[in-house]
């Protein structure tokens, strides 16, 4: 499966902004799929996960009632809904998903990765 993140920009501290990832190549509904950011001198860190049915979804507590993650299974994407934006936000973020069901914030449970989409939040 291919993945494409896009929705990245520079807003100010406040703002939201929504990411989308787009799958394609075989459907992205047999996938569990997460969002994670990484940035300069960080390691990659969990942001949002989504399990393939959907009834499911899970936010660390740095972005829990700012973050939402949702998917669209008749476009083959998965959105991550961002409010409230923190300079401390700024990072580049990837969609991912994982065959079998993952430990959700590990990354190296997810075994496609989109190209990442930089996120810059300015106080």
């Amino acid at each position: 499966v291919q993945l494409q993140a896009s929705g990245g920009g520079l807003v100010q501290a406040g703002d939201s902004l929504e990411l989308s990832c787009a799958a394609s190549g075989r459907t992205g509904s047999t996938y569990d799929m997460g969002w994670f950011r990484q940035a300069p001198g960080k390691e990659r860190e969990f942001v949002a996960a989504i399990t393939r049915s959907g009834i499911r979804t899970y936010h660390p507590d740095s972005v829990k009632g700012r973050f939402s993650i949702s998917r669209d299974y008749a476009k083959n994407m998965v959105s991550l809904q961002m409010n409230n934006l923190k300079p401390g936000d700024t990072a580049v973020y990837y969609c991912a998903a994982a065959v079998t069901a993952p430990t959700v914030w590990d990354p190296n449970g997810y075994d496609y990765w989109g190209q990442g989409t930089l996120v810059t939040v300015s106080s």
